[in-house]
This record gives C-alpha cells, sequence and structure tokens, in this order.
C-alpha cells in the first residue's frame, strides 16, 4: 500500500509584506501545518533537525508532540534525525515519549545530516564523522529492542544491562535510515533490519533504482524481512502549474544560492530549474496532477511504497505552505492512489 507524506525543515516564513517570523512564530505555525496535514488525510507528518538561524528546528519531537495532542491518525516522527551528534538513549526516550503520547505513531528517520552545524555545537569532531554514525546507529538498534542493553563503543559510555525507559506503544518505533547516495548507508540499513529513505534532492530519479534493487537484495542476505522502501523529495503544489513555479522559484532560488555558497558548489539557474521540475528530475513542483503523476512514475520507477514531499522553503509565506499541504492531501494523494492502484 503506497503512503503519502509531508516534510519540513520548519524554514523560517515571511509574513505578507515579505517580513521575517520570529522564531517562536514560525514554530506555532509549523504545529498549524502538522494540524492541516492530518486533517487533508495525509499519511506522514515528519520534521528535520536543524540548528540555523533560517531552519530552527532543533527539537523536533517537542513540536511533534504539540501537534500529536491536535491529531489522531497521523504518523509523526523526524526527517531526520542527526543521530550522529545526539545520545541515542536520549532520542530513544524522546521517541518513545512521542509515541506514548500519539498512542503509537511516532516513527523516526535516522541520518548523518546534509548540514554539519550540530557536531560543533555539541562538541564533536568532524574527522569522527563515520564512527560516529555507525556506532550510534548500532547502539540505537539495540535499544529499540526494549530489553536491557549490552553495549561498548568509543563514541560514549558503555551500557552493561542497563534497561532504558519508556517502552514504546508498539513494542518497537519504526525506524527508517535516510540515504542520500552511498550504497554502503543501503547496506547498513538492510543490516539493521531498518527501512530506507532515499534523499532525493537534485538530478534524475531514475538513478536511484539500483539502490532499491541493492537494499532488497541485502535484506535477503542478511536474513531480514521485507521492508519498505521510502523517497523525500523537495516541491510545491498550487491550482496550475506555472503558479506553483512562480511561487516556489524565488523562494528556491534564494535558498539553493545560501547553501551553494556555503558548501562550494554553483547555484541552479532557471533553466536547471525547470529541468529538475520536469518529468525525470527531483523536484516535484505543479498543479495537483502534474506532481501526482510524477510521484506516481516515481514510486514504480523505485519500487517504493512512501512518498514524502519535502514542502516549503526558506521565507515561503504561511498562507502559501497551507495552500499546498491541502492541495497534496485532498488532490495530489487520492490521484496518486488510484493511479498506484493496480
Amino acid at each position: 500500500m503506497v503512503t503519502l507524506g509531508l516534510d519540513t525543515f520548519g524554514d523560517v516564513t515571511d509574513d505578507a509584506e515579505g517580513h521575517s517570523l520570529s522564531h517562536g512564530e514560525t514554530i506555532r505555525k509549523l504545529v498549524e501545518e502538522g494540524v492541516l496535514a492530518d486533517q487533508v488525510g495525509l499519511d506522514h507528518f515528519a520534521i528535520g533537525e536543524h540548528h540555523t538561524d533560517w531552519m530552527p528546528l532543533s527539537a523536533a519531537d517537542v513540536v511533534l508532540g504539540a501537534i500529536a495532542a491536535r491529531t489522531s491518525r497521523i504518523r509523526l516522527g523526524s526527517g531526520v534525525t542527526v543521530i550522529s551528534s545526539d545520545d541515542p538513549v536520549r532520542v530513544y526516550q524522546r521517541y518513545a515519549t512521542l509515541d506514548a503520547l500519539s498512542h503509537g505513531r511516532a516513527e523516526i528517520i535516522l541520518g548523518r545530516g546534509s548540514s554539519t552545524e550540530s557536531f560543533p555545537l555539541f562538541g564533536y569532531d568532524l574527522a569522527d564523522y563515520d564512527l560516529l554514525f555507525e556506532e550510534k546507529v548500532n547502539l540505537f538498534a539495540e535499544l529499540l529492542k526494549e530489553k536491557p542493553v549490552h553495549w561498548s563503543g568509543r563514541t560514549r559510555a558503555s551500557l552493561d544491562g542497563l534497561s532504558v525507559h519508556p517502552h514504546s506503544e508498539s513494542g518497537a518505533i519504526p525506524t527508517w535510515i535516510g540515504v542520500g547516495g552511498s550504497p554502503e548507508s543501503v547496506i547498513r540499513t538492510a543490516r539493521y533490519g531498518f527501512s530506507l529513505m532515499l534523499a532525493i534532492i537534485g538530478g534524475p530519479t531514475a538513478r536511484f533504482a539500483p539502490f532499491s534493487a541493492l537494499f532488497r537484495e541485502a535484506l535477503d542476505r542478511f536474513g531480514q524481512p521485507e521492508r519498505p522502501v521510502g523517497v523525500h523529495s523537495p516541491g510545491h503544489v498550487a491550482v496550475t502549474d506555472e503558479q506553483a513555479v512562480a511561487e516556489f522559484w524565488p523562494y528556491y532560488e534564494r535558498t539553493i544560492r545560501k547553501v551553494a555558497v556555503q558548501r562550494g558548489f554553483r547555484a541552479p539557474t532557471f533553466e536547471q530549474f525547470r529541468h529538475d521540475a520536469g518529468p525525470d528530475g527531483a523536484l516535484y513542483v505543479g498543479s495537483p496532477e502534474t506532481v501526482a503523476r510524477k510521484i506516481a512514475d516515481t514510486l514504480r520507477t523505485l519500487g517504493a511504497s512512501r512518498f514524502d514531499l519535502k514542502y516549503g522553503m526558506h521565507g515561503m509565506p504561511h498562507a502559501s505552505l497551507m495552500a499546498c499541504i491541502e492541495l497534496f492531501g485532498t488532490e495530489v494523494a487520492p490521484l496518486v492512489r488510484d493511479m498506484t492502484a493496480s
């Protein structure tokens, strides 16, 4: 069965006059967005962890708890939790608590994080980037068993038969690994028996098809049961293709240009943006029918059963985001479900 959801990085939004809202107002409006996602029938709502002035969502689980109190059905999770610079025990405890508050609706996507601002913030050395991720994912896998933990490593204190509480409502919090293009990460995900979330933010989507195949082969090799494959990609939905492009492009261009300066790559041109928003690219920008058809094609191409639209960009007005969420839930999702039913 296909499931559909939304991801957000909690980007600071602008008011009607183009002035940036405060962090507090941005976070309160994010709660409204999560509530609307539930009301329009979407399956997932995820918040990615960031620690910057323009993406201030450093405590996603707290916001998800507020959304849980006002919703009854939608699954709530991280997208992603940067496990490398966090304590797996505390991550487990926070999401087990969210699971209790939401009556078993919590899930988590673990990742390295495409941004590294959390490493110096919490006193971690980027030279240990790979070691931190491997050890902490290993510990988190042990915590999910909800039994006394026996674990030792180099990146945190050992656990010698200690129990960690609370236990989750379901007995195991659904856990995914967010993968951006590393075969090693795909194999690691299968080895631990987690589900695979493909973060596809640029270029041809079809190039990720070998990762889906590799994941299923690795699951079989490790004796793991079948696990779902999901896709996370950015986009925006409006009434027409032209309106969607006009609303999204200025904020997308501004955001990517800022990131390009920080990371040393060339910002995309409008022509490159239009290509990525076309049938084969990784941007899902357009009318409900355009976006739905592209999502359905992506799910078939990648053998995936979940699609999460990363909606919003730094500065996009709250009203545009709410309109996008409503269209995605009431028009895009039913079309995708119909297109993928056979």
